[in-house]
């Protein structure tokens, strides 16, 4: 079966999984998390993509993220895809591929799922039982959108801006939201979403999405209209 086309819109936002080749590692020490994170702002700066939230796994890595225009997620994650390959067979004398192919990504609904999307990528490394708490783990924007460590890469996303008026009141309202676990339906839904190259939210999203892209953005006979957790949260 053909892979679908993805689906874009500039200035909305999208989840972004990509993923070491056969799932195996594409980080081997401190030295390259840091180099991917200088390849990737420089790779966003250079494509005019504001990333909002990320986390560097072993294996894998989760970006939210949203575009000035069409191509410049493709191109940003090409940019610096094929920079981070290098600079990984240079230290580590290897050859070869380092990712798995084509990177993950689905609209995210921003009313109704972005707040759940930035949970769903910082409590990453707390579900596959690496920390107990996200602030414990270095290699993501917890840190950053909860505690106001200085994180240049980043760029605060309207959604994550209406938590609060001053910096302290966003943070003390962001880190209210990891109170809790993402509920079992969100996490299927975003690893879904993500996986199938569906869009992520309501029914009026996705009807808007189909509208201005031609193309299907639900697998046929199914889709939803609700708020998720995370945002009824956040109204509190």
């Amino acid at each position: 079966m053909a892979r679908l086309p993805r689906l874009y819109m500039p200035g909305c936002a999208q989840h972004v999984i990509q993923r070491g080749n056969n799932r195996e590692a594409c980080f081997y020490n401190e030295a390259d998390y840091k180099a991917y994170l200088a390849f990737l702002k420089d790779a966003a700066t250079k494509y005019h993509v504001a990333i909002h939230a990320f986390v560097l796994m072993t294996n894998h890595v989760h970006l939210l993220v949203t575009p000035s225009d069409r191509q410049g997620i493709s191109r940003m994650m090409q940019a610096q895809g094929r920079k981070y390959v290098q600079y990984i067979n240079l230290t580590c004398g290897r050859t070869g591929t380092l990712w798995e192919g084509r990177y993950k990504s689905t609209l995210v609904d921003a009313e109704n799922y972005l707040l759940t999307v930035y949970r769903y990528i910082e409590l990453n490394p707390v579900r596959a039982n690496m920390v107990q708490h996200p602030s414990e783990y270095p290699w993501s924007s917890y840190r950053s959108n909860a505690l106001g460590k200085p994180i240049q890469l980043l760029t605060p996303h309207s959604m994550y801006r209406q938590l609060g008026k001053l910096d302290t009141e966003r943070q003390r309202a962001y880190r209210a939201l990891f109170r809790g676990k993402v509920p079992e339906r969100d996490l299927k839904a975003i690893r879904e979403a993500t996986n199938k190259a569906w869009a992520l939210g309501d029914d009026r999203f996705k009807a808007r999405i189909e509208a201005q892209t031609g193309r299907r953005s639900v697998p046929l006979g199914r889709g939803g209209d609700r708020k998720s957790a995370a945002f009824r949260e956040s109204q509190n």
